[in-house]
């Protein structure tokens, strides 16, 4: 399907570039300032430029880039997750069921000698096809096609096949189920497997883990991936080779005073024993990440840090340590009450964080009028033995 090519003309691109800050609600109730493109495809592209800014800089930097509607960027990889997921495997040909914007197959065509995108949508197929020649990504081949009826038809072995299965329309506000996904893996699991050495499944945080492993067989690897202590996506490498091996996990944090994976073998963390004690002199925050791999009790062991309760997330120690999250220095540990609460924030300025404790921090804050913000930490939590308590904290 052809694009609107009026859009790369040199004058429509400067004018992109002045006003892609512009409130892109502005620009679809104002005439077109150029005959041959609607304010809905200006629009379309400011809104592209406002989100590469950050999530795709290399896509932002290159002049003739074309953008998607605003739900396809949404759900589209940022190039930090795109680099990270490229970076596990190379090979000679890669196939992606679901290219979608292909971040993802720029990244691949870095370590795959081929890479097939394949999208059924006409219009972002034909838009992946012109980005990547674009950036000069001269081994992506584009198939507007469905990814199974190709698979089902080629004799073709791939070193990797990835997929970001999208969610059905009907089954929004369901349970997140990987076959409620478009397409569905579990039902094309076999051939799937068959048709590749590793299988890359990505999917949305949102997915329980106990569940993902349930429908699936074969599952080697998870990885969560946090950018900015930001759960982004998990992924899941499943092959039929290696069978044998134990499943490991890994958490990173992308963008982090401490990025480089946290791996832990899943046995472990399913036999992990934790120690509970009352705050010490130091406080350990985990990142989104490893939490997001239920990993509670193993931090407590694999660390030596004792947990502060059962459903509190919260570790401490006497010695500092390295750790992936956050650290901090315990100045005051103070048995929560109201009038002592109020006595000691009501007007400051503080970070505020709640773990298993009654109040949230936005009626904390309302409650005593805590100014967001400054130097100091405050943690609301509770204890094994039950007790509320406020931690006073310096970062460290």
């Amino acid at each position: 399907m052809s694009l609107n090519k009026n859009l790369l003309q040199l004058e429509v691109q400067a004018y992109l570039r002045a006003h892609y800050k512009t409130d892109v609600s502005k620009v679809l109730l104002s005439s077109s300032p150029f005959e041959a493109i609607s304010s809905p495809e200006l629009a379309q592209q400011l809104n592209g430029l406002q989100k590469a800014e950050g999530k795709l800089p290399t896509w932002f930097k290159h002049l003739e880039i074309l953008y998607p509607p605003k739900l396809n960027l949404e759900q589209t990889s940022s190039e930090e997750t795109a680099a990270y997921k490229a970076n596990l495997f190379s090979g000679k040909k890669a196939l992606d069921l679901t290219g979608g914007f292909g971040i993802d197959d720029y990244y691949f065509s870095q370590q795959f000698d081929e890479v097939i995108h394949c999208e059924l949508n006409p219009k972002l197929s034909a838009l992946a096809q012109h980005n990547f020649e674009v950036l000069g990504a001269k081994n992506i081949q584009t198939l507007n096609q469905n990814s199974i009826d190709l698979l089902k038809g080629t004799s073709s072995h791939f070193d990797l096949i990835f997929t970001d299965p999208s969610r059905r329309n009907e089954v929004k506000g369901k349970v997140f189920m990987l076959k409620d996904c478009e397409p569905d893996i579990p039902e094309h699991l076999d051939l799937l497997l068959d048709k590749t050495d590793i299988l890359m499944v990505k999917t949305s945080p949102l997915l329980d883990i106990t569940a993902g492993l349930r429908e699936l067989k074969h599952v080697l690897q998870i990885h969560s991936i946090a950018v900015k202590n930001e759960v982004k996506e998990l992924l899941w490498i499943l092959s039929k080779k290696d069978d044998t091996k134990a499943l490991s996990l890994f958490a990173v944090n992308l963008s982090s005073d401490f990025d480089a994976p946290v791996t832990l073998d899943f046995d472990a963390l399913q036999f992990a024993e934790a120690t509970f004690d009352e705050p010490q002199t130091y406080l350990y925050e985990p990142n989104a990440a490893l939490l997001k791999l239920g990993a509670f009790n193993w931090i407590s062991e694999h660390y030596a840090l004792d947990k502060l309760a059962v459903n509190t997330q919260l570790y401490t120690s006497e010695k500092l340590i390295e750790f992936p999250g956050r650290r901090f220095r315990i100045k005051d540990s103070i048995p929560y009450s109201k009038k002592t609460i109020s006595r000691l924030l009501k007007g400051k300025q503080a970070h505020i964080t709640t773990r298993n404790f009654k109040a949230s921090v936005a009626d904390l804050r309302k409650k005593f009028k805590i100014k967001s913000g400054g130097d100091r930490y405050i943690f609301f939590t509770t204890l094994e033995n039950g007790k509320s308590l406020m931690l006073d904290c310096e970062k460290i």
